[in-house]
């Protein structure tokens, strides 16, 4: 499916898989490895932002996918995240939803909303913001009537 369909329809939250549709290269070929890497992966649906128009520039609609971290001693170092446009050549599926009863923990960027983490339940979701420490944090819980909507209104992005 294409980048804009996933802005559309994918619930932050979303694992959305890319890729760009080549083969995977022996393990041997490490420069080919390393650059078909950066065209196919998994990540995990953070931060959808609409498009911007400025005097000397335009943006069009994007998104972005937090990949993983690297951490040393418990502390996280180093956040990769990547942002595509609605634009990308890359096609997108949506690998897992979030499921009912789930809890989002969003914060308001400017005008959008960030995914700071995705737990399993509120009490989870709790404990991960008493020890992340998040002032303006909010917990949003991931609801039938969210999961049943999309299915009934056909815009499943799976």
């Amino acid at each position: 499916m294409s980048a804009s369909l996933i802005f559309d329809c994918a619930p932050l939250g979303s694992l959305v898989a890319y890729s760009d549709g080549t083969p995977k290269p022996p393990a041997r070929f490490t420069k080919k490895l390393a650059a078909w890497e950066r065209n196919n992966g998994v990540g995990r649906l953070v931060r959808k932002e609409p498009g911007r128009e400025r005097p000397t520039y335009s943006s069009p609609p994007c998104f972005t996918l937090h990949e993983g971290d690297f951490s040393s001693g418990g502390i996280i170092l180093v956040m990769v995240t990547r942002t595509y446009g609605i634009d990308s050549d890359l096609r997108f599926r949506v690998v897992e939803r979030p499921k009912v009863g789930q809890v989002r923990v969003l914060q308001n960027v400017g005008d959008n909303v960030e995914l700071l983490h995705l737990a399993n339940n509120r009490e989870a979701a709790e404990l991960w913001l008493a020890k992340a420490g998040y002032a303006r944090a909010r917990l949003d819980e991931v609801t039938a009537d969210e999961v049943g909507a999309d299915a009934v209104e056909g815009r499943a992005a799976a």
